[in-house]
């Protein structure tokens, strides 16, 4: 019993020798902490030093995906989804004050309806046959089109065929629900453009576009159009992108039918309603103006350069009319098909007096024109303009708009197989 005791006297003295739990649990955590953040230490050394460089040799790193920090990066002209909808919207709304929707109206009679008896009163028979004369006229809507305003006295550009139509009235809409009566300045007698002049606003100052730069544009690049759409539905938007340049088409409306050269492709829907609005860039700046779709594809639109409408509005700005220079010959440009069908010396040139499918013409040299005075003749092929090649891109008519009525200029052209220099004034042409 005394050596009992003795033992359980003796075991508690032990332990109070020994160290607390949770001093060895803190110990123990600090030892896993500092041991982990060792070994991390010395894979990453060996990582970098050793491992790596063997693994990079055999290959294994190949397939490794990199990583990405998740952050909006933008290189070159990248535009973020977000940010080009913001454009968009910016564009929209600091344009649209500026369109206008052009209504045209006519005067058309009003008939009244009434009864006679072409046998008389004393007729037994009650026979009614109608006849109607004239009440007098009233104005009713025969058309309408896009415009924008140009000039804070209100100057407006839209198409020659949206005004092509003697005879009728055309009515301005605003933005602000406002309209006022306007009347044609000019119209071109070469591309698909007139000029109108807001009247009746006297003390109205209006917001014109801004004009931009048509010769800087880029296929792919996104373009707004804004316009009067099916001649019901105001200051209708549609985007896209420049779908091509320098497209050559013929369109045909309001009761014509012209050829435009190095015209604006785009996606942007161009519906009826839409001729002679704007298309714009993502600076809000006008580009273009619309004139024409393609009936047989599918989102296929063409606008006319700015560039060449504002040559228009400067003259209308100084001397009230559009003029170009004139020469007076009916042609087809020479390619390589007419070359060998014809069996013709070149496959570049103006060919006089034949159509593309080089087809005599009715007229070949108009009588009285700078052409005829200076003697061309049907068949004769113009080489070159003042010195400058024609070909099917570098057309006569792109040529000759560099000059102004009254210049002259040397003709190098081919006759019977023989090069000739004529020298030529130009003459003038407007509407």
């Amino acid at each position: 019993m005394e050596e009992e005791l003795e033992e359980k006297q003796i075991e508690p003295a032990k332990r109070n020798r020994s160290l607390p739990f949770s001093l060895v649990a803190l110990l123990l955590v600090l030892s896993f902490i500092f041991g982990g953040a060792g070994g991390f230490w010395v894979f990453g050394y060996l990582w970098e030093s050793q491992l790596k460089p063997i693994q990079e040799k055999l290959g294994l790193l190949e397939n490794r995906s990199p990583v990405i920090k998740k952050e909006t990066i933008v290189q070159n002209n990248y535009i973020p989804q977000t940010t080009q909808e913001e454009k968009i919207i910016n564009v929209v709304k600091e344009t649209a004050p500026s369109v206008v929707s052009i209504v045209i109206t006519k005067d058309v009679p009003v008939y009244e309806e009434y009864y006679v008896n072409p046998f008389g009163p004393d007729f037994p028979f009650d026979i009614r046959i109608p006849q109607y004369k004239q009440k007098g006229t009233k104005k009713e809507k025969i058309g309408g089109g896009t415009g924008f305003i140009i000039s804070e006295d209100g100057m407006v550009v839209t198409n020659k065929h949206v005004v092509a139509q003697e005879g009728v009235d055309y009515t301005i809409f605003t933005y602000d629900g406002k309209k006022y009566p306007a009347r044609v300045l000019a119209k071109d007698p070469f591309y698909d453009l007139a000029i109108l002049q807001i009247e009746n606003a006297q003390g109205v100052k209006f917001k014109p576009v801004k004009l931009g730069d048509s010769s800087k544009l880029q296929i792919g690049q996104t373009v707004i159009a804004i316009g009067y759409a099916l001649g019901e539905f105001q200051n209708t938007v549609s985007v896209g992108v420049v779908s091509g340049l320098g497209r050559t088409i013929t369109a045909a409306g309001g009761g014509m039918v012209e050829t435009l050269e190095d015209v604006i492709q785009t996606d942007a829907a161009i519906n009826p309603g839409n001729s002679g609005g704007p298309l714009l860039n993502l600076a809000g700046e006008v580009i273009g103006i619309n004139v024409a779709k393609a009936y047989l594809g599918e989102n296929i639109g063409f606008a006319i350069p700015i560039n060449k409408v504002k040559r228009a509005i400067n003259q209308v700005k100084t001397i009230g009319k559009i003029v170009y220079p004139f020469l007076g010959v009916y042609y087809t440009i020479i390619n390589q098909d007419l070359q060998k069908e014809f069996n013709l010396p070149v496959d570049y040139g103006a060919w006089i007096g034949r159509n593309a499918k080089g087809e005599p013409t009715e007229i070949a040299v108009i009588p009285g024109t700078p052409a005829d005075k200076a003697g061309l003749k049907r068949d004769d092929i113009i080489l070159e303009f003042n010195y400058e090649k024609i070909t099917q891109k570098n057309t006569l008519s792109k040529i000759i708009q560099k000059y102004n009525p009254g210049d002259r200029v040397t003709l190098k052209i081919l006759r019977n197989g023989k090069e000739k220099l004529i020298s030529v004034v130009l003459g003038e042409r407007s509407e």
